[in-house]
């Protein structure tokens, strides 16, 4: 912490600290019904001064967040200028800095209840099944009370108690070594599944900084934005969900892959594949890349699926799993909630109120709709994959790579907001996206989305809503990056002489200075 030398960055740093405080005593209070009673009970007053105080450490944390990124934001506009002060203070807000003020304002998050969701105790239950000898790809958390964990069952949801994992070998088996090791206390459980979300985080804090040097861009700006956000602070830490280890992972094999070691790349992948099966698609576009950098195909394509495979099977055979996680179920499950916030839904939603108010449907469920427009989707992701896929070289790896995370992430059966840092942990590291306000935007907005208890509170009846939000969202996109394409044009307009003039101009007065 020594290394800040701006008297603004202690401050928000301290607000950040009070606001994730705040918000996990008050969660406490909020969360008294759930079947798990926390370790450290807070009484705060009235259910709503407790919620107020959550809510309100929330926004504490999100000010705080964007106050540094201001500080970074105003010295790179300073060391553009060349302002001597700049230079004294270069190095203040260090990527290692961050990663230490992450780790201080995660601490509360760690200590403190499962937040925005239970999918913690589903991950538990799934790890005590396996180590019971039940195989969680064909028994549901139901299955818990033919081996007299009913305790264990009453803390998963019950809409997912009856569905099986869609998880990869090795998030089960780790899932499974940490029901051996909690001996039933589902708190420490519940602690030990965050220290592998705070492992996955580590990795980003590692891999992200060291991607954005090799693509050109500012390593303290690209641990803002994903280490110590909002997004991941919340809804990978608090909530726990194992985003955090798959994008840990695949932040590791994009770098390793953007360093020409596509082998390694593809092994690491492999991992996060294990985790969840969306990281697949990173080790198709690396073993793309590795195919056209001129090595013999047949060597790559053995070589790149050897290990690839090789990984997989090695891991399913540890785990005791065998090649059963690869099941339909490993797809459908995602499937099964239907939430505003998901296009497909959204869109199927809305149609279908529109029909029935002009009377076309008399009592229809809008089900079918909603399937109808997933499927559609779900064609339209296959083939802007097949086409980032068609693109993609070495060059381009990680924005294509991170466009096709975020298609999907939108394109999918279910928009859950911790699915976003499939891609964020990419577009970080990405010159041209550091500055977009929407990284900003989408690191922010998807925290206020779910309510601590884990619910959506956007009813299906805001579908309408939501859509016409993601056409002004589009429309502002498209504005924005026919803004940047008209700069860019501009600026290549220009002579190359001129510019070269300028650039001597802007050097002897460096000099001066």
């Amino acid at each position: 912490m020594r290394a800040a030398r701006h008297r603004l960055a202690w401050g928000w740093a301290g607000l950040g600290l009070a606001g994730s405080l705040a918000l996990s005593a008050a969660a406490s209070q909020l969360l008294e019904d759930q079947p798990v009673r926390w370790w450290a009970h807070f009484e705060l007053g009235s259910r709503a001064l407790a919620q107020q105080l959550f809510w309100g450490g929330v926004v504490a944390l999100c000010l705080a967040w964007l106050g540094l990124g201001f500080e970074l934001y105003r010295d790179a506009r300073a060391r553009r200028r060349g302002a001597d002060e700049s230079r004294e203070q270069a190095g203040a807000l260090t990527p290692a800095w961050l990663a230490t003020l992450g780790a201080v304002w995660a601490a509360p998050l760690i200590a403190g209840p499962a937040l925005f969701s239970r999918d913690m105790y589903s991950y538990l239950a799934d790890g005590e099944l396996l180590r019971a000898g039940l195989d969680p790809y064909t028994h549901a958390p139901a299955a818990l009370a033919s081996i007299h964990q009913l305790a264990l069952l009453h803390t998963v949801s019950p809409f997912w108690r009856h569905t099986t994992s869609p998880y990869g070998p090795l998030f089960v088996g780790l899932a499974a070594a940490i029901a051996a090791i909690y001996g039933g206390h589902i708190v420490l459980g519940v602690i030990l599944l965050r220290a592998l979300e705070v492992v996955g985080v580590a990795l980003v804090a590692v891999f992200v900084p060291r991607l954005a040097r090799a693509l050109g861009a500012d390593a303290a700006w690209a641990s803002w934005a994903v280490v110590i956000s909002p997004l991941t602070l919340l809804e990978l830490i608090a909530a726990g969900h194992n985003d955090a280890l798959m994008a840990g992972l695949l932040a590791c094999g994009v770098y390793l892959a953007v360093r020409r070691r596509p082998l390694a790349a593809v092994a690491i992948c492999a991992l996060a594949t294990a985790v969840k099966l969306p990281a697949a698609a990173a080790a198709v576009m690396i073993g793309i890349c590795w195919l056209r950098s001129g090595e013999r195909p047949a060597g790559v394509i053995a070589k790149g699926a050897g290990v690839f495979i090789a990984v997989l099977a090695v891991l399913s055979a540890a785990s005791g799993v065998g090649g059963r996680w690869l099941s339909g179920n490993l797809l459908s499950v995602p499937g099964k909630v239907h939430l505003a916030i998901t296009p497909a839904t959204a869109l199927g939603f809305s149609l279908h109120s529109l029909l029935r108010t002009v009377g076309a449907v008399q009592g229809a469920s809008s089900l079918s709709y909603e399937a109808a427009f997933g499927h559609a989707l779900t064609v339209l992701l296959v083939l802007v994959g097949l086409w980032l896929c068609w693109r993609t070289r070495y060059e381009r790896l990680v924005s294509l790579l991170a466009a096709l995370l975020l298609v999907a992430v939108l394109f999918g059966p279910a928009t859950w907001p911790w699915y976003l840092p499939w891609g964020l942990v990419l577009v970080a590291s990405l010159p041209g996206a550091q500055r977009s306000p929407w990284l900003v935007a989408v690191s922010v907005a998807p925290c206020f989305v779910v309510y601590p208890n884990g619910t959506v509170d956007l009813p299906l009846s805001s579908a309408p809503y939501v859509l016409a939000g993601y056409a002004a969202a589009l429309a502002l996109a498209g504005w924005w990056w026919r803004r940047g394409a008209r700069s860019r044009r501009d600026r290549r307009a220009i002579p190359p002489l001129v510019q070269a003039g300028a650039s001597a101009r802007l050097g002897s007065a460096e000099v001066l200075r």
